[in-house]
């Protein structure tokens, strides 16, 4: 028996709304909230939050002394197509070397790495 439920994974970052609106054209849901907290509302899926973070410094990946500490991994049909659709959001490539594996690593505009994985 569980005694809790994910109500929503929370980042770190300089600018929530920016941030949010970036996994919002990449995984589509409802923008709620302020300049300090702001919710990603994903239908069929947990809430993301963006949490306004005085100071944050990306982290680093790969970099033990500043670990990612977490990532989102994201489903999708089409490596290329999705590439090309986060890199026009304003993704950047982490790890583009080997194509030919069933995901890619990439960092969103506040540095936080995460995945395309093929379905």
């Amino acid at each position: 028996m569980s005694m809790a439920k994910v109500g929503a994974v929370v980042l770190d970052c300089p600018d929530p709304r920016a941030l949010a609106g970036f996994y919002a054209g990449i995984v589509g849901g409802a923008l709620e909230g302020d300049d300090d907290w702001v919710d990603l509302k994903v239908p069929g899926g947990p809430v993301i939050a963006f949490q306004a973070a005085p100071g944050y410094v990306p982290p680093r990946w790969p970099a033990a002394d500043r670990s990612q500490q977490f990532h989102l991994d994201l489903t999708v049909e089409d490596l290329d197509a999705a590439e090309k659709e986060v890199l026009a959001l304003g993704a950047r490539p982490l790890d583009a070397e080997d194509r030919s594996r069933t995901f890619r690593v990439y960092a969103d505009p506040a540095g936080h790495p995460f995945c395309l994985c093929a379905c």
